[in-house]
């Protein structure tokens, strides 16, 4: 049987290639997109892509995926730091949830070390760029494999 994952993308991030590329890198969403679908491949998990600036969307995303989908990356972007309805809705699915930031978080302003969603993830992944989807893709093909 074929697995199934989501990466779930929030808010600005439609705008990468072009936004802050010293925080962000010059990595596209869109290349970000075929870099994951290249790794999902290699472990033939199938993935649905989307980005969305509307929290409502997002969390509906969440709810959606999280029954559909065996696994959700996300990268909540901003929403990351504010949001209590993404938390409360990584934290009503069954799906487990990797959160991911391209740039350190804990390198950043105070406001953006706390999130409301890693308590509620299984990981973490921040720092390594638009890699970190790829390692994130590792990180759940590899739960997969263990259930």
């Amino acid at each position: 049987m074929t697995k199934k994952i989501a990466v779930l993308n929030g808010p600005n991030l439609n705008l990468l290639g072009s936004r802050e590329p010293d925080t962000y890198g010059s990595t596209t969403l869109d290349e970000i997109q075929q870099m994951v679908v290249d790794q999902s491949n290699k472990y033939q998990i199938d993935v649905d892509f989307r980005q969305t600036n509307i929290e409502g969307e997002l969390v509906d995303w969440i709810q959606e995926t999280g029954s559909s989908c065996d696994g959700i990356i996300l990268n909540a972007a901003a929403y990351t730091h504010t949001s209590i309805a993404i938390h409360d809705a990584v934290a009503a699915i069954g799906a487990p949830v990797i959160e991911v930031h391209l740039s350190n978080v804990f390198a950043r302003e105070e406001y953006r070390h706390h999130s409301y969603i890693s308590d509620v993830a299984v990981g973490v992944i921040c720092g390594f760029g638009a890699n970190g989807y790829v390692l994130a893709v590792d990180a759940i093909a590899s739960m997969l494999r263990a259930n």
